[in-house]
């Protein structure tokens, strides 16, 4: 099996030492484009989308790939205009392990969000390769294998929807226990 194609643009918005996105079009994983050149189909995975990424969507990054946009959180207000004919796909519930969002929930860098796509879609070992690349790349996928591991197993977007509605379910009922 290939490797799913990796696109971003990048903003250019953050630190560049910190950018995640570049460092890994440096390392040749993750290939830079400008936004009318994206591929129509591809998936863009947007925060906004009202579906989630899920294996139903293979065939679609297998043949055109899978884009995230590189922008800074502190400066996102509103997902950015893309080129139409784009497949807006939405993560479901991860832990950012990255030093910038260390511990804190939908806060992905680039990479995370990027490696934990590949996992979800089934190639855990590009997703192993992507977080190899940062010394905490490790942590991010420990701290959410359960979690990925749910989703990789869910066939399409409702399922996912579902897994994550259990965890989160899940997660409050520890806290609201934790504090009694």
């Amino acid at each position: 099996m290939s490797d799913i194609r990796l696109l971003a643009i990048i903003g250019g918005e953050d630190d560049p030492k910190k950018c995640t996105a570049a460092k890994l079009v440096r390392l040749g994983e993750l290939r830079k484009v400008f936004p009318a050149r994206v591929p129509r189909g591809t998936i863009v995975l947007d925060p906004e989308a009202e579906k989630a990424l899920s294996r139903e969507d293979l065939p679609a990054a297998r043949s055109k790939g899978i884009l995230v946009v590189d922008v800074s959180w502190n400066k996102l207000e509103r997902f950015p205009v893309v080129r139409p004919g784009l497949l807006h796909r939405a993560l479901p519930f991860l832990i950012a392990a990255n030093p910038t969002n260390f511990g804190r929930p939908q806060r992905l860098s680039s990479a995370e969000a990027l490696a934990a796509s590949a996992y979800i879609l089934g190639e855990r070992p590009q997703a192993e390769r992507i977080m190899g690349k940062f010394k905490w790349g490790g942590t991010f996928l420990e701290i959410n294998m359960e979690r990925l591991e749910e989703y990789a197993s869910c066939e399409r977007s409702f399922e996912v929807v579902q897994a994550q509605a259990r965890m989160l379910d899940a997660l409050r009922r520890s806290k609201d226990d934790d504090t009694n």
